[in-house]
């Protein structure tokens, strides 16, 4: 078995997370690399007693087996991307705060490493968004919105399903979220919760004028068609963490991809669990349940 380690570079405190990560993976005499943009030096390792030679990798191939994501759901975001058309398998190790895809504990860093080795795990096929625009062509896990920028006026933000004309949003932009996004940007804005193996997107506006624009669930097999105009010059077009400034009038053409992200799921951290526990559902603080 060989393993992808990800961590997020810019947080300091995910140092020993990923120490600890490291440690059991050495111990349990599993093959890893880490993800060269992780910047951790040969020195830190040192420091943390950690003597072994660890290799990096730029780009990962299909000689991984899994891909594990320490960190909160950026860092899952991130390690999407990197994993790409690849059908490597991720587990999110959640070290961040209210994260929905990063959902098992960093402290059970050994039962998950017990878990793989044995093969009793569940995989969850995450559907993506593919964007096109300007010649581009980008994938997102979570959600594409378009957004107003450098003013604050509202935007007006033309949407079309399969090329029939479906509303005109005055907003502050629009949010086309898959369901594993739910949890996210749309859910925020007073979008709908999904559950991830719907065949299903969200269209949520954000902040709209039309109060009666509301979010809009739709089946995952259309092509939704996004023309922006407004005072200004250009907008932004966000990409899960990715942000891009278009021009004005710019067409965009949001779908369904052909490719998944496998999701390693547990028992002990399945989906609902997982919402549960954030979310809060079914606790009374009046019974202290």
């Amino acid at each position: 078995m060989k393993i992808a380690l990800f961590t997020n570079p810019d947080v300091i405190e995910n140092n020993d997370n990923i120490f600890s990560v490291i440690k059991s993976l050495i111990k349990n005499k599993i093959e890893f690399e880490i993800d060269i943009n992780s910047k951790i030096s040969k020195s830190a390792l040192r420091s943390a007693n950690i003597n072994h030679n660890i290799k990096n990798f730029v780009e990962l191939n299909d000689s991984y087996d899994f891909a594990i994501s320490v960190g909160g759901d950026g860092t899952i975001l991130n390690s999407a991307e990197k994993i790409g058309e690849l059908s490597i398998p991720i587990i999110g190790l959640n070290t961040g705060r209210l994260g929905f895809l990063a959902n098992s504990s960093l402290k059970n860093i050994e039962m998950v490493i017990n878990r793989l080795k044995n093969n009793d795990f569940n995989i969850s096929n995450r559907s993506m968004i593919e964007v096109l625009f300007n010649g581009k062509k980008k994938y997102a896990l979570n959600e594409i919105t378009v957004s107003r920028k450098n003013t604050t006026s509202l935007i007006t933000i033309e949407a079309k399903l399969n090329n029939q004309y479906l509303n005109t949003y005055w907003a502050d932009g629009l949010i086309v979220s898959t369901p594993t996004g739910s949890t996210g940007y749309s859910l925020s804005c007073g979008g709908p919760i999904i559950i991830p193996e719907s065949k299903n997107f969200v269209l949520t506006p954000i902040a709209p004028h039309n109060l009666n624009a509301r979010p809009l669930v739709i089946s995952d097999d259309k092509k939704v068609d996004i023309s922006v105009n407004g005072r200004e010059n250009e907008y932004l077009i966000s990409i899960d963490s990715n942000i891009y400034s278009v021009p004005i009038n710019l067409n965009i053409i949001v779908q369904k991809a052909l490719r998944f992200l496998k999701m390693v799921e547990f028992d002990e951290d399945s989906y609902l669990k997982v919402l549960r526990e954030k979310l809060l559902w079914g606790k009374d603080k009046r019974t202290k349940q």
